[in-house]
């Protein structure tokens, strides 16, 4: 045994290895600061890009794209009721139209999010105001009634993304105590309970989450295990670095880019690029779309969390296969130094 690993006796002093404690100060410096950095500044100026809205009738379209420019995706429809379907999808955000000469009909999803409906809003009143028109609106696809900012899907997806990382983190320092899989089947009995767990505080409990029971536990089951095998790889591979890596891809960027605070179409393009590709962008746009557009989008989402757990679980085997190649090239050669 090293003198680093043995016990001190009793009454010796303690010697400090200034190694041990300066990477975790360092560590927990880059993710605090990485952590403000992200939240608040998603929160500084979000302007809308690319926002769908629909539009009736070709003047009304053309209108809208010289006056809104880069802000908005136009998305051209012939009828109200063809930009209503769109709406209820989640494929567009709102669609507007005109009712007479001097008045706009917006019909919007209050369910695509609190920031992105008020972006959508505040667009076409803008605009209406500059032409002499007034607007009549109308939430086609409101929130629940017990979530009246929208904000309880980035809550419960916060809630066990946490969990998850914690549970994984603390799995990977006890590899000299628990057999790896062992592990592995820890980390998969938590995901099916807290997944669980959470679809019944949130969905049947409190009726903040309007998703069928099934498909939100699911959403939920997947992202803890996409959570935790991620995390499980990453420290696997990397050490503590593959901790303090983990922590920044998904309890921060990954949250914070989710789409559920500030929305997809108000997120800058860097956000944008990877908001639906980390396991909580995924499963906030998963347990939307099966809460409020039926489940249109929902299954490119379940894909991303699937192929986070498959791919996190094949890293963790390949990393143990490795490991376990090194430790019997080690007993074979002190095996040939015994023998000669």
């Amino acid at each position: 045994m090293s003198s680093s690993s043995a016990p001190h006796p009793v009454g010796s002093p303690v010697i400090t290895q200034h190694r041990t404690w300066i990477p975790l100060v360092v560590t927990g410096l880059i993710i605090g600061a990485a952590f403000i950095a992200v939240y608040v500044g998603l929160q500084r100026s979000p302007e809308p890009r690319n926002l769908p809205l629909a539009t009736v009738g070709q003047q009304l379209s053309s209108a809208v794209r010289s006056g809104l420019a880069e802000k908005v995706d136009v998305i051209a429809v012939p009828s109200l009721e063809r930009g209503d379907e769109l709406v209820r999808n989640g494929d567009a955000i709102a669609v507007v139209s005109a009712t007479s000469p001097s008045s706009l009909r917006l019909h919007y999803a209050g369910a695509s999010g609190f920031s992105e409906s008020a972006a959508a809003r505040r667009l076409v009143a803008g605009l209406a105001s500059k032409g002499g028109f007034s607007v009549e609106e109308a939430d086609i696809v409101p929130l629940a009634r017990y979530d009246s900012r929208g904000l309880s899907a980035f809550y419960v997806v916060f809630g066990v993304t946490l969990s998850s990382f914690v549970l994984a983190q603390g799995l990977t320092g006890a590899t000299r105590t628990v057999r790896l899989r062992h592990r592995l089947y820890a980390m998969v009995g938590f995901a099916v309970a807290i997944g669980l767990i959470a679809a019944t505080i949130a969905g049947p409990v409190f009726g903040s989450l309007t998703a069928p029971f099934s498909a939100l536990a699911l959403s939920l089951i997947l992202l803890s295990a996409a959570s935790a095998f991620a995390t499980k790889a990453l420290g696997a591979w990397l050490g503590p670095a593959g901790i303090g890596l983990a922590v920044l891809i998904l309890t921060t960027i990954g949250n914070a880019t989710s789409g559920a605070t500030i929305g997809y179409d108000l997120l800058p393009t860097w956000a944008q690029a990877v908001s639906a590709k980390l396991p909580p962008g995924a499963a906030v746009r998963a347990v939307n779309d099966f809460g409020y557009f039926g489940g249109s989008h929902a299954w490119a989402s379940i894909a991303v969390l699937i192929a986070w757990f498959v791919v996190s679980f094949v890293l963790i085997l390949l990393r143990q296969g490795v490991s376990d190649r090194r430790t019997h090239k080690d007993v074979a050669v002190d095996r040939v130094a015994v023998a000669a």
